[in-house]
């Protein structure tokens, strides 16, 4: 489906995700979760929220998605991917970008007595072969996209991003 160019009314906003890219022990923390495709695996992964930094936003989707607690210590990249979804029945088709921050850091507890996100089925446990081969369940093709660029290593500073104060307002 190709973009229709917008009016000079028009502004094309994409929506603003973060991923939390967690490793431990060779395997990595992926939730399973329904969608209008079907079961689905993902990174912890959401919208931001109005109010709160894109680290901030990590910490928080990470405990809702898979109830650990999970500090960013480095980003791993931006990514910009699009997702079109046909219209089904009486609902429309969709053609959403989505502008993704991916954050590697540090797991925290566990709190198992926390209800996880709604649509969320589980979490669990997979080794990059595990990933690579379960492609056609994936959320997103982000989803190997990060995992690669954080296999090579690919790291930068906090530092890098900015929230300037007026967001807390």
């Amino acid at each position: 489906m190709p973009h229709q160019p917008l009016t000079h009314l028009e502004r094309w906003r994409p929506s603003v995700t973060v991923a939390a890219i967690i490793e431990k022990d060779g395997k990595f923390l992926l939730i399973e979760e329904h969608t209008p495709e079907g079961l689905r695996l993902n990174n912890p992964a959401g919208h931001l929220d109005p109010g709160e930094s894109p680290i901030e936003a990590c910490s928080r989707e990470a405990l809702e998605e898979c109830a650990y607690d999970f500090s960013p210590s480095h980003l791993v990249g931006i990514y910009l991917s699009r997702f079109q979804r046909p219209a089904k029945g009486n609902a429309p088709a969709e053609d959403v970008t989505y502008l993704r921050f991916a954050f590697a850091g540090e797991l925290g507890a566990f709190h198992p007595e926390r209800a996880l996100d709604q649509g969320i089925v589980r979490s669990l446990w997979m080794t990059p072969d595990e990933i690579r081969s379960s492609a056609h369940l994936h959320r997103s093709p982000l989803l190997l996209q990060c995992m690669s660029d954080h296999l090579s290593g690919q790291r930068f500073g906090l530092e890098s991003i900015s929230t300037d104060p007026s967001v807390y307002l």
